[in-house]
């Protein structure tokens, strides 16, 4: 996934969760689309450097999307829409090939249960949910963790998998890692521990995990290796 051209700022805070003020090269203020719903835990530091996106959409009230943050020389994608790109990007390329054969047709945005949406649907065989997390929260020593806060909405998501397998489906979830010094994944159980209980429930039941790593830099975000993960004890 490559980035349109991206311009550097200086982070001040964030705001009201979608809201962030930087100060531009040039010394504007500005005010920035923050496009994450998560706790950010280690990307917000005041006067850290981030990189934007310039749209120059008239509809948009604000022109600048935060994209990037760079912590400790690791370059990390905050905007979180991106991992499905990067995702949709590693099942066209044989990346995933366990989970998408050459020329399989991939669907975006597909009904899963009642009221929510898978964000792959791949139709081979009876067929495969596929749902995407992304992953920027860095512990030390290269361990990355999801969720960053308790997420209710995520364990919802992993029993409506179990359920799609119930009924005959296959089921995978995709850690994308956006953060560049996270080398492994795993639930943040200190923080979300009814996530991580129901996430070793789905894997027994049959979901298929996998982390994704990835290369990222002001030129784009591009995959490099993908491993599934183990059963649970």
């Amino acid at each position: 996934m490559q980035f349109t051209p991206l311009t550097e700022a200086r982070f001040s805070r964030r705001y009201k969760r979608f809201l962030a003020d930087v100060t531009l090269q040039s010394g504007e203020q500005a005010c920035v689309h923050c496009p994450n719903t998560g706790a950010m835990t280690g990307c917000q530091a005041p006067g850290v450097t981030v990189w934007l996106s310039y749209h120059d959409n008239p509809q948009r009230k604000l022109p600048w999307t935060w994209e990037l943050v760079q912590i400790e020389g690791d370059f990390v994608c905050i905007h979180s829409a991106r991992a499905n790109q990067v995702v949709e990007e590693a099942l066209a390329s044989g990346l995933l090939s366990t989970l998408a054969r050459d020329r399989a047709n991939v669907r975006r945005e597909v009904a899963l249960g009642d009221a929510s949406r898978a964000d792959f649907f791949i139709e081979e065989g009876r067929g495969l949910y596929l749902e995407v997390k992304a992953v920027t929260l860095h512990l030390g020593r290269g361990h990355g963790a999801f969720p960053d806060a308790v997420s209710q909405r995520a364990t919802k998501h992993l029993v409506e998998l179990q359920h799609a397998i119930v009924q005959g489906y296959r089921a995978a979830l995709v850690f994308c890692v956006l953060h560049g010094g996270i080398t492994d994944v795993s639930p943040a159980a200190n923080i979300d521990p009814v996530y991580a209980a129901e996430l070793s429930q789905a894997m027994r039941a049959g979901l298929e995990v996998y982390s994704l790593f990835n290369d990222i830099s002001t030129d784009g975000i591009y995959p490099r290796e993908a491993y599934q993960w183990e059963m649970p004890n």
